[in-house]
């Protein structure tokens, strides 16, 4: 969701001069760094910043003396788009495509590119999941703890970061279909004070095309959270943060990545559910999802077991385990938490819209235009190359989880590090790496950052756990 720093994870020996550092939840994730980016759409930042949810497919934020990259924000890319750009990649171009089957050649590739990315990008561990109808490869790869070097196993709970926004805009879709609220209604309607608050819609929110400032690129901010990561925040301080800026565009005119939006569309559905939004959550999304794995925190609660995550989102730019940060920062925009098997569910349920109204997911996957080439973003969710869904990123910990509508397949990546490589998401490095294989005529893909000439490369020691399940015979 902020610039990025530019230590990578690694061992604990090696450690590389930093620059100055931000926080990201990502579209990174897709988005921003896929990831949360802000920047002026007429004098776009340089890219970077750490993330929660995706993070590729949100701007890259202001140069700063404190900000690097975005929190909460998928990988890093270019400006915001103009009102007269296109949708990058409407549906029906990006809708078609097919997977290869899942055959031991096949796996045999999958495995090695995936222990590439590990190493290359100095991974702590990954898991992976990629599932079509002729089969599923599911296997974790390097370390879940690295002292004293825990391999990493299939199964565990992971800070999923900006698929948070998922949820949430599901959860307003939800309030939508039950007649409760419109998408065109103005966010002034239902929280006051927020900047152009009686032009701003709940649409122009969810497709982040609000125009707001995100919270995650405010430097006061970021100094508060990296002194206390362990600091509670409560939603109405983090959009304080927000609204001491100025707009950066009028509201529906330009795409901008922007955690201050999921933030109130998560206070609109308090007020207009009447409960909490983890207790909404979990009645209107989680449990009709069957998504008995997935929680959204209210403190640094880290549900057993669990894999401990890596960052250099720090004040100087070391890596540091930030296993037990409070996320409450991220909120309705990166909190949440879950594991392979309950994302690999959402995956198909995002994209086929099964808990919406067939009207309503329509308006969900309506593409709007966004700065990623080859990718489009509707509301809270995103289409990149075909693939369907979102990234995620906060410190410590990386997701994607998307669906290939035509092919039936899904793709669920965790890993337990933010630390990007040369400028990428390493969420981003190995989606692709694993499209190459399954999916070559729909590859993910997310713009880098430029890459430090000066840094050196990575190395990293490999050990995998697997379970590879054969295509099941038909009756």
């Amino acid at each position: 969701m902020t610039n990025r720093v530019t230590a990578r994870a690694t061992t604990s020996r090696r450690r590389w001069p930093a620059a100055p550092p931000a926080l990201l939840l990502a579209l990174s994730a897709l988005l921003a760094a896929a990831g949360c980016a802000g920047g002026s759409p007429s004098d776009p930042p340089p890219a970077g910043a750490a993330t929660a949810a995706p993070a590729a497919l949100s701007p890259s934020p202001t140069a700063s003396p404190t900000a690097t990259r975005t929190l909460l924000s998928p990988s890093p890319t270019t400006p915001a788009a103009s009102p007269t750009t296109p949708a990058t990649t409407p549906p029906a171009a990006t809708a078609s495509g097919t997977t290869v089957p899942l055959t031991p050649e096949v796996t045999a590739k999958l495995d090695s590119a995936v222990q590439r990315v590990l190493t290359q990008a100095s991974v702590p561990g990954v898991i992976v999941n990629v599932s079509t109808p002729q089969g599923e490869y599911l296997k974790a790869f390097g370390v879940s703890e690295r002292v004293p070097g825990t391999a990493m196993v299939t199964g565990l709970n992971m800070r999923v970061g900006s698929l948070t926004k998922t949820f949430t805009v599901t959860a307003l879709l939800r309030l939508v279909d039950q007649g409760k609220l419109g998408l065109d209604d103005t966010i002034g309607t239902y929280v006051t004070g927020v900047p152009n608050g009686e032009k701003i819609t709940l649409r122009e929110l969810a497709n982040m095309r609000s125009g707001l400032f995100s919270y995650t690129q405010d430097e006061d901010f970021v100094r508060t959270l990296q002194a206390d990561p362990q600091r509670a925040f409560t939603p109405d301080q983090l959009l304080a943060y927000a609204f001491r800026h100025p707009v950066d565009f009028a509201p529906g005119t330009q795409f901008e990545y922007s955690n201050t939006n999921t933030v109130l569309l998560g206070k609109v559905i308090e007020k207009v559910g009447g409960r909490p939004l983890g207790e909404f959550l979990k009645k209107e999304v989680f449990e009709p999802a069957d998504l008995d794995r997935t929680v959204f925190p209210t403190d640094n609660a880290f549900p057993q077991p669990h894999a401990r995550g890596y960052t250099d989102q720090t004040a100087d730019g070391t890596i540091t385990d930030a296993t037990d940060w409070n996320p409450s920062w991220g909120w309705a925009a990166g909190a949440a938490i879950s594991d392979q098997g309950d994302m690999k569910k959402w995956a198909k349920v995002l994209a086929t819209g099964s808990l919406l109204k067939p009207q309503t997911q329509a308006q969900r996957l309506e593409p709007q235009p966004s700065t990623v080439p080859g990718s489009w973003y509707g509301l809270g969710v995103f289409d990149n190359h075909g693939w369907i869904g979102h990234n995620g990123s906060l410190p410590g910990y990386q997701s994607v989880v998307v669906y290939l509508p035509s092919a039936q397949a899904s793709l669920v990546v965790l890993l337990n590090t933010d630390v990007e490589y040369r400028g990428s998401a390493p969420s981003t490095l190995f989606a692709k790496a694993i499209t190459e294989v399954v999916s070559p005529g729909n590859v993910y893909d997310l713009p880098a950052a430029p890459a430090d000439a000066d840094e050196p490369s990575a190395s990293a020691s490999v050990t995998v756990s697997s379970s590879v399940k054969p295509p099941e015979e038909s009756a």
